[in-house]
């Protein structure tokens, strides 16, 4: 997302670029760990460190890839991704539906429409006493999403698909910000795209076809939502700390920015989850640890050190873990556009230059990609994106509009009538990636005659803070930044990339991820084009001509999708790369007899 985010893939992920070529094994397969072929040992505790924290403990609001990593241990999906070993854990799962909606089996109307999924028995909620996961609970979730006070950040990927929803999501609005008026909305409104038909049963109704619509029904902002999810506000620390779980672990401690304790879920039954093996008893999630240390101590076997959170190896580690052939070491590949250099067209700053596509394009013809991918690591495992859309994403096709110029950033800045530039640069400063892309994009730009002045924010606030804050972007707090972003499922996924990012007002935070306030009509005229196209081929035209356009208007300045790397310590097996997470899965690893943790 942001898967997560994939989608919404957070920014920590930016300190996780690989250093080395030779780091790389085709880009196809994930090297360093993977599936054991040894007994599990069950029991122990899993310690997990990190930077930063998860953007919220709320299944239904969550939209960043350390979210994810969090809800994978105790929130449910109807489908998700499988941590299989040697697989590429890319098409999604049964997970609480019981199979994949077809039309052979009556779960896909004839006209690509109406999904009907029964819901598996047996998936329980923690709550005193444990009770049945329902149609109801999947309906609460949705409709959760659209709420006023914190609403999910991904919902112009099916705002115009669900049948009702935006009507839904007009009259929330409106709604009272209370934990009062919230339930009573939820409660008293109805949904039509999301029906509980019997207990068991829930059914979409989608106002077009929609074939990656399974795909879609991965994000978590689909999950189930007990009626106790009503109690507290949406995305607070107070529900974070009281939400039921409905998977292998439930939640006993989240101190944000500090730490998260997870325990065994008493109402999980492992026979009803086909995608969780929960072989650890505790997960316990220190969040107060530098990028630097967490690599330490999981390289020199500290105790309570196994698998990184938000973080990943410093990118200048790499080439001596990668040289010695580390087994805890892997590479992972993504679907994204990770680091990307978001424009703030709202800036007031400098006369309002950056709402000039003139001046956003000189900016493009001044930074030197090259230059940053080299201190990321190189080309290889950071292969350059010059455009909107990664190659494995429907509709991508080549386009490099802006090589690296300087003297043509001149050129341009001066007809625009901007020849001296003073730019605010938003970037995490506790992220090795993240604090050298700046430093290289603020030298590089001194040869256009821009100034750049860094803006640097804890990973904790960066996103919620910041970049999801729309005001914080009209005040001119910042005029550059970084951002990163995953396909919210893979294959026929523009939709994922556009909507959230570049449809104009819809997209814009918290409901969407245009974090610099991109609206253009012409864009937002393909991306309805490219959405209604009757066949695949066709989307994949107008999608193509939707990246030129936002090419063409600088609306942003890709860099690479890279590739993802991952450490783990060596008491720590079973250790498999989930793409969606951007880690291994935390709730399928285990731990040597001899090393429980604590």
């Amino acid at each position: 997302m942001a898967r997560r985010r994939l989608a919404a893939v957070s920014l920590a992920a930016v300190a996780a670029l690989v250093a080395l070529a030779a780091c790389s094994n085709g880009g196809t397969t994930p090297t360093g760990s993977g599936g054991d072929s040894a007994t599990p040992v069950k029991g122990g505790t899993l310690n997990m460190l990190g930077a930063g924290d998860v953007d919220y403990m709320d299944p239904n609001i969550s939209y960043y890839s350390v979210g994810y990593l969090g809800l994978r241990l105790w929130s449910r999906q109807l489908f998700t991704y499988p941590a299989e070993p040697g697989g590429k854990n890319t098409s999604p799962v049964a997970d609480l539906a019981m199979d994949t909606p077809t039309t052979a089996n009556g779960g896909l109307s004839a006209d690509g429409k109406t999904y009907t999924i029964k819901i598996r028995p047996g998936a329980k909620w923690g709550t005193s006493p444990a009770r049945q996961v329902t149609a109801a609970d999947v309906v609460r979730g949705v409709k959760r999403t659209a709420n006023p006070v914190q609403p999910f950040g991904g919902i112009p990927d099916f705002a115009n698909l669900l049948v009702g929803y935006k009507a839904f999501a007009d009259g929330f609005a409106k709604a009272p910000k209370t934990v009062a008026g919230l339930k009573d909305y939820i409660e008293k409104t109805p949904l039509p795209g999301v029906e509980a038909k019997d207990d068991a049963t829930v059914v979409f109704h989608l106002t077009q076809k929609a074939t990656y619509f399974v795909d879609m029904l991965t994000l978590s902002a689909f999950s189930p939502a007990p009626i106790e999810s009503l109690n507290y506000l949406p995305a607070s620390t107070e529900l974070g700390n009281h939400f039921p779980s409905d998977g292998p672990y439930k939640i006993d401690s989240w101190v944000p920015t500090k730490s998260i304790n997870f325990s065994r879920n008493p109402a999980w039954d492992p026979a009803s989850d086909p995608v969780r093996k929960a072989y650890v008893d505790k997960i316990v999630v220190n969040e107060t640890v530098t990028q630097d240390s967490v690599q330490q101590q999981l390289q020199t076997g500290t105790p309570t050190a196994d698998m990184e959170w938000d973080v990943a190896p410093p990118p200048s580690q790499l080439a001596g873990l990668q040289a010695k052939k580390d087994p805890n070491l892997n590479i992972g590949d993504t679907a994204s556009t990770n680091p990307y250099v978001v424009y703030n067209t709202a800036s007031p700053n400098n006369n309002k230059a950056l709402a000039n596509p003139k001046v956003r394009q000189a900016i493009s013809y001044a930074i030197n990609r090259d230059h940053i991918i080299q201190v990321l690591g190189g080309k290889t495992l950071n292969p350059p994106l010059t455009h909107v859309l990664p190659d494995v994403i429907l509709g991508s096709k080549p386009n490099d509009p802006y090589p690296y110029n300087p003297d043509k950033a001149k050129q341009l800045l001066a007809e625009a009538g901007y020849p001296n530039l003073t730019l605010k640069f938003l970037y995490r400063n506790a992220s090795e990636g993240s604090s050298k892309t700046f430093q290289t994009i603020q030298q590089d730009l001194t040869k256009a005659g821009i100034t750049v002045t860094g803006v640097p924010s804890p990973n904790a606030d960066f996103y919620v803070k910041y970049l999801q804050v729309p005001d914080v972007a009209k005040r001119g707090v910042w005029d550059l930044s970084l951002a990163s972003w995953g396909a919210d499922w893979y294959g026929n996924a523009a939709l994922s990339f556009f909507n959230p990012l570049f449809s104009g007002e819809p997209s814009f935070p918290p409901v969407g991820s245009n974090f610099g306030l991109y609206n253009d009509p012409q864009t937002n005229d393909l991306i309805d084009q490219a959405i209604a196209a009757p066949t695949t081929d066709a989307a994949a035209e107008l999608w193509a001509k939707a990246d030129a356009r936002v090419m063409e208007q600088a609306a942003f300045y890709p860099v690479t999708n890279n590739k993802q790397s991952s450490y783990h310590a060596t008491q720590v097996h079973n250790a498999i790369y989930v793409p969606s997470l951007q880690n291994f899965d935390p709730a399928n690893v285990w731990l040597s007899q001899d090393k429980q943790g604590g």
